[in-house]
Parts: C-alpha cells; sequence; structure tokens
C-alpha cells in the first residue's frame, strides 16, 4: 500500500481537469492551498462567473486525524474511532447554459489505523450527471464513458457501480432521483491495492471524456428566462441532497474540515416554489418522464 503515489496521483488529476475546464471556459481558475488544524490540508481551485461556468469547483485534500466518523465507515462501522487518512478530489461544476448539465466526481481513498492491528483501506467515488434539460445522446455517451472506464476490472462493475449510484443520488424526501446518475461505489478492497488503486484513476481519467463533448453539443444553444428559471428549481434539488444525504459533505463538515472548500459543490442560484408542476407536455415536464427514472441507457 503506496498513499504517497495515490496522492501524487490525485494532484496530478486536479490539475489535469482544472486545465480542460480552464480550455473550455477561457477564464482561469483561482488556486486556494488551505490547512487543516487537526491535520493536513488540501488545495481548492475555484471559478466564479466564468463564461462558461456560473461556478466551478474542482478541490483536492489530504487530511488525518484520530477519530474516523461513522459517515466514513458506513459499510464498516466497527472501524469507527480509528485514526484515519484521507484523500481525494472532489468537484461539481454548475454552468450558466441550462442545456449545459452539471457533474460530480469524486475518487478517494480512506484508511484506518489502529495500533497493534493491519491498516484498513478502501477506495470510493464516482461520476453522476445532473441534467436540466435531457438529451438522450448526451445519456447514452456520459453511461458509456463510464463503462469504458471500469470495463478492464471486470464486465460485472458496470451494472453494479450503474445501479449504486441510482440508489444512491435519490431525494428520498421528493421520492425522485438528483439526476440521470452514472457509477458509484465504496468500500473497494479487493482484489488488492494496485487494482484498486487502477481502477480509481481509470475513473479519473475518463472523467473529460465523459463531459467535454456534451458541453461542446450544448453551450452554445440559446435560453431565456423560462430556461434559467427552471434550472434554479432544479438545483434546489442538488442543495437538497448535498446538505441531507451527501456522506462527504457530511464527513468533510463534521471532521472539522474547511467549509469553503466543502461546500463549493452549491449552486450559486437556486430557487425553490410551493408545489410547483411543469406544464404537460413540455421540455420541462419531459426531464421528470423520461430522464429522472433509472433507465439501462446502453
Amino acid at each position: 500500500m503506496d498513499t504517497a503515489l495515490v496522492k501524487t496521483y490525485l494532484g496530478s488529476l486536479q490539475n489535469r481537469i482544472v486545465d480542460g475546464l480552464t480550455a473550455l471556459d477561457g477564464q482561469p481558475f483561482r488556486r486556494d492551498a488551505w490547512t487543516r488544524e487537526q491535520g493536513g490540508g488540501g488545495t481548492t481551485c475555484i471559478l466564479e462567473e466564468g463564461h462558461l461556468f456560473e461556478r466551478a469547483g474542482v478541490g483536492f485534500s489530504h487530511v488525518f486525524g484520530d477519530n474516523l466518523l461513522p459517515t466514513a465507515s458506513a459499510a464498516r462501522p466497527e472501524l469507527a474511532g480509528r485514526s484515519f487518512e484521507a484523500m481525494g478530489v472532489s468537484l461539481v461544476l454548475h454552468p450558466r447554459n441550462p442545456y449545459v448539465p452539471t457533474v460530480h466526481l469524486n475518487v478517494r481513498l480512506f484508511c484506518a489505523v489502529k495500533q497493534g492491528a493491519d491498516a484498513v483501506w478502501w477506495f470510493g467515488g464516482g461520476m453522476d450527471l445532473t441534467p436540466y434539460y435531457g438529451f438522450e445522446e448526451d445519456a447514452r455517451h456520459f453511461h458509456r464513458t463510464c463503462r469504458d472506464a471500469l470495463m478492464p476490472f471486470g464486465p460485472e462493475l458496470h451494472p453494479k457501480f450503474k445501479q449504486w449510484c441510482d440508489r444512491y443520488f435519490f431525494l428520498k424526501h421528493r421520492n425522485e432521483p438528483r439526476g440521470i446518475g452514472g457509477i458509484f461505489y465504496d468500500d473497494v478492497h479487493t482484489p488488492d491495492f494496485a487494482t484498486c488503486f487502477a481502477m480509481m484513476q481509470s475513473v479519473g481519467d475518463h472523467f473529460l471524456p465523459a463531459y467535454v463533448p456534451i458541453v461542446e453539443r450544448r453551450r452554445a444553444l440559446p435560453y431565456g428566462e423560462r430556461e434559467r428559471a427552471f434550472q434554479a428549481y432544479r438545483r434546489g434539488r442538488y442543495v437538497e441532497f448535498n446538505l441531507v444525504y451527501d456522506r462527504g459533505t457530511l464527513f468533510g463538515l463534521q471532521s472539522g474540515g474547511r467549509s469553503e472548500s466543502i461546500l463549493m459543490s452549491l449552486p450559486p442560484l437556486v430557487h425553490w416554489r410551493y408545489d410547483w408542476r411543469p406544464d404537460p407536455g413540455s421540455r420541462e415536464a419531459e426531464l421528470y418522464n423520461k430522464f429522472l427514472a433509472a433507465r439501462d441507457w446502453l
């Protein structure tokens, strides 16, 4: 187990993604290095009011401490309370154009340590797409690229991690998914460290190929106040999920993480409406009827 190699890869991944997004937007990211009083730190790369992105955040963190919280060890509650080391890259991109979807990526490694016992490690992560106006071509491309990222590690992984994503990014209080899904996994520790690390790298390396072609197809589509209002309304679902259910957000806040970096995932402009329903037959209704449902996009 070589955590230094993982840290090097994650730093490189952050830089490559930021470079790719900078080329798309045309505006540079602000880089904000930070330290955590309890141990560790990271770098937050943030772009606000860009040409393409209303807000885009790409964060790297490497933190450690004496007490692993239950939110980080849900699959192994017996590990709660151990010393821990955690590192990862997490991003959320909120484009201005409502026809360009919001997207999320996270890849991470956790290690739990106890004196006199072997260190326990596991990888987690995934990526998912949240469109405001659905395009089947985009959904198929995103899910196909997710499948390609996992295929070298076994054909059974993509359907397993796709279904896991559908279950995880689901707002129980709304009885609806956050978006069209993608892949999600946690507690991955077999067959060995090298294979699991290689899978993490493949997921991270496939992010730009999964997202950039969608951006290029949709970024020039014209939109008006109606589309922006619907985007702001649907962004409210994103906020609700991140603050109520997201384990990464909860772990960061409960472990004394840096709030500015943790909450960079939230969109800059959001509306809530009381008991709002889309007009029957509208493009807004199509999102609910055709896209906000677990589907086999392949």
